[in-house]
């Protein structure tokens, strides 16, 4: 998804891989800690709304 967004927003470059590698390691920790936080409570709602 990074890849693509930075794609749409700057297009190809010569340095488009550098660009996305910072973009990507910027965005990775915060979406783990919150899939690991969010995850759990979201699950259990799915859950409770598909019964």
């Amino acid at each position: 998804m990074s890849c693509w967004i930075l794609y749409i927003n700057l297009g190809y470059s010569s340095h488009f891989f550098a660009l996305w590698m910072k973009a990507w390691g910027l965005a990775w920790p915060p979406a783990l800690v919150i899939s690991f936080l969010a995850g759990p409570s979201l699950l259990h709602l799915a859950q409770k709304l598909s019964k």
